[in-house]
Formats: C-alpha cells, structure tokens, sequence
C-alpha cells in the first residue's frame, strides 16, 4: 500500500477511501495535498478491485480550504507541462482529477469544508454530510474569483439562482 504524506490511502470490500489526513491543521489544503490527492485518484483508477471512491477527513474538519500559512506560495499554479501549455490553480487540477475518475466519487463531509473544500466535492457523483458539516464559500468575500472549477461545477450542481445567492 503508498503511503502519502498528507492524506490515508486503504482498500477494503472494494472501496477505496481516501481521507484527509492533517487533522492539527482542519485538513487545510497544501501543494503536498493536491499532488497525493492526484496519485490516489490515479491508483484507484488503475486498480480494477476498486469499485467506489470515498473521499473525507480526519478530525472534525473535512478540509478547512487552502492553508495561508504557506505565504505566497498558497496559491502557486502549478507549472505547466509539454502537453498544458496554460497554468492552473492546484485544486482545478484535483476537482478535475476527480471529475475524470473512472469509479464513482463519494464524498463523506465530517466537518467543515470551505473554499477548495467545496470546491472539490463539486464534481463528486454523491455528497453525503454530517449533521456537523458546514460549507463555505468566500471567495467574493475576498474579492477574488473562485478557483477550481467552481464557477463550471456549482450552477451546475445547485442551478443558476443559488449559486449567484
């Protein structure tokens, strides 16, 4: 079994899940975080035991949004490669990571999920959250533009008159 650095990886009865796992830290999101969320979403595609995708947290958050403690370098794009020749946020690159997944996605919201924490449960097959789930979305409060596909996934998702809400 990988080990990760910022996130648990196990397969049992056909279902893989995927947990969040920087529990000291609400499960903030780091560069670290969107490269192990990409490898695990590759594994569990290139395993034919698994079936379904379970995606959640450790402790009582499920992602608290990207972590500011990382400076300037919280909202890097990543670098574009031969085959991209355009630069993208990270959680863009793992919201559409998981749209492309071969099995189907759920997400199992424990707690708190804001801004990339939404974000990337937006194009999950299912969205199931606990009585203590809380989302978030800031990004206008803020002034900046929603990254990560946010802007393509959630009208889709909630229709056109909740998202502008």
């Amino acid at each position: 079994m990988p080990s990760f650095e910022t996130i648990l990886y196990s397969v049992e009865d056909h279902i893989a899940t995927i947990t969040l796992h920087r529990p000291e830290r609400m499960n903030a999101w780091t560069l670290q975080m969107c490269n192990d969320l990409q490898a695990a979403f590759d594994l569990t595609d290139a395993d034919d035991d698994v079936r379904a995708v379970i995606v959640t947290g450790s402790g009582r958050a499920f992602c608290a949004g990207a972590d500011l403690s990382g400076g300037s370098q919280t909202f890097g794009a990543a670098k574009p490669d031969k085959d991209t020749p355009v630069r993208r946020d990270t959680a863009g690159l793992v919201t559409l990571r998981i749209f492309d997944s071969l099995k189907p996605v759920i997400g199992a919201i424990n707690g708190a999920a804001v801004g990339v924490g939404v974000t990337m449960i937006l194009p999950m097959d299912v969205r199931i959250a606990s009585t203590d789930a809380r989302f978030g979305l800031v990004f206008n409060r803020r002034g900046i533009i929603m990254e990560g596909a946010s802007s393509f996934f959630l009208p889709r998702l909630v229709g056109m008159p909740a998202t502008l809400d």
